[in-house]
């Protein structure tokens, strides 16, 4: 960084601290640290017309002297989305879905409490298109995962899995494009083999939820075959969260197709721990290591509720090391020291903090994103939250946000760490994809809130990452 670029930054950065902070104090708590996506708060008297705010600048938590990181302004994506998911397809288009205020279409198969809004920006993040849905209909949930295969073909995953006929089938939905989603195919209903799949669970809201999770990516082997991660429940599972005794713990499994995902089978449970955290392990993202001396492992982040896990396997996914927690940047959500004063005499739905509690102080990292460029170089992308519900009262911490992680050794470790925005509101949840150009990635995250007529919205910018010469 040159002399002049360090000194306009540091001019901002105490300029910015001098600012109110963005979302500082919006009222209400907000959401929850559940196995499905945090419930949101009412829409009555949201807003999805953009709202002002300050600009965040990141800033390097971690860094090894290797990296240098450059940043595009943060750009409006979608007026009233949050907890975004992303595909940046080989034309440098840009696809991106996230919830909105409004109540879905009434359809007999299951769906999410909420709408699902879709933009695609097809001139480099400069416009988005709102994509229409069909009357009645909701269309596909993008948390289950999408991926542009080496031939073109763009393949969607709903999220949901749902109960089949007979034990051990369920059953899932395919969408398909072959133009870069200018048309899009399906749903076609795919049928998933799941022995000893059970569906004891509610959701975190207390909802029924007669379903298992896909969650984040696909990934095409060399061979063409596809894999795929899920969170859900087999027999014997039975453990109930912590703060919500309907809510089931659940472990993260393993999929694959043969057949460019209109069949799916159970390969492995990649976790299953009913002692950890506060929803076990869930929220999983699934990246394969292409080069390098593990070549062919494939990496899985999974939220707990508490600390972030990691599992890894070198024989495609048949057998997992066991699952352990991967703290980046010493930010430990269990260092509770580092933040009770701050909270002691916040009031939340359920009046002061108990600090005996450990529940209410600790805090978490969720939904965890992970991709392996064409350089070898992995990004991870995560949300932590001061404390676990505490940040939806006050989300000044400043350990509070939205980070990306670089790993140079394919994951071996993470010694570059950039806090993208810190102590705003956020549901911590993000999304990245690499573009055409080599290690220039995208990333997306919402910021705000949907609370008493507030705004939340979803926000992109371009993240290029260059290579100091050793």
């Amino acid at each position: 960084m040159n002399t002049t670029r360090r000194s306009f930054l540091k001019r901002t950065a105490t300029l910015s601290a001098a600012l109110p902070l963005a979302g500082a104090g919006l009222g209400a708590a907000e959401g929850a640290a559940g196995a499905a996506k945090p419930p949101a708060p009412s829409p009555a008297g949201a807003t999805t017309e953009p709202r002002k705010f300050v600009p965040n600048l990141p800033v390097m938590v971690e860094a090894d002297g290797r990296l240098r990181l450059e940043f595009t302004p943060e750009r409006l994506v979608l007026a009233g989305g949050l907890q975004p998911s992303m595909l940046v397809m080989k034309s440098g288009a840009i696809l991106v879905q996230g919830q909105l205020p409004e109540k879905p279409a009434d359809t007999p198969r299951m769906h999410y409490p909420y709408a699902l809004g879709t933009v695609i920006s097809r001139d480099g993040g400069e416009t988005w298109t709102r994509l229409p849905l069909a009357p009645g209909e909701n269309g596909v949930n993008l948390e289950g995962g999408i991926v542009q295969l080496r031939d073109g073909t763009i393949l969607a995953l709903d999220t949901y899995i749902t109960k089949g006929a007979k034990p051990g089938e369920a059953s899932g939905q395919l969408y398909t494009s072959s133009d870069d989603w200018r048309t899009v195919q399906g749903p076609i209903d795919v049928p998933f083999d799941l022995p000893g799949a059970i569906y004891p669970s509610k959701d975190d809201g207390g909802r029924p939820h007669e379903a298992q999770r896909l969650h984040r990516r696909i990934i095409e082997l060399p061979s063409g075959d596809l894999l795929t991660t899920y969170y859900g429940w087999l027999e014997g599972d039975s453990t109930p969260s912590t703060y919500e005794p309907r809510m089931i713990k659940s472990r993260v499994l393993l999929a694959r197709s043969s057949d460019r995902g209109r069949h799916w089978k159970l390969v492995s449970t990649v976790a299953v721990a009913p002692t950890v955290g506060t929803e076990g392990p869930g929220e999983p993202v699934l990246a394969r290591v292409s080069q390098g001396p593990k070549a062919g492992r494939l990496i899985c982040f999974m939220r707990t509720g508490r600390e972030l896990y990691e599992a890894v396997s070198d024989d495609t996914g048949l057998t997992w090391t066991p699952a352990r927690p991967r703290v980046f940047a010493n930010l430990d959500i269990n260092r509770t020291e580092l933040w009770v004063d701050m909270f002691r005499r916040i009031r939340g739905r359920k009046g002061l903090l108990d600090e005996a509690n450990p529940d209410e102080l600790r805090g978490a990292v969720v939904d965890p994103d992970l991709i392996e460029l064409r350089s070898g170089l992995l990004v991870a992308a995560f949300g932590v939250r001061i404390p676990q519900k505490g940040c939806w009262v006050d989300p000044r911490h400043p350990w509070n946000g939205n980070y990306l992680a670089i790993s140079r050794d394919h994951g071996e470790t993470w010694s570059n760490v950039v806090r993208m925005t810190s102590g705003v509101m956020t549901t911590h949840y993000m999304a990245v994809e690499e573009t055409p150009t080599d290690n220039r990635i995208y990333v997306t995250y919402d910021l705000g809130s949907w609370s008493k007529g507030m705004h939340r919205d979803i926000h992109g910018r371009y993240v290029t990452i260059a290579t100091k010469p050793a």
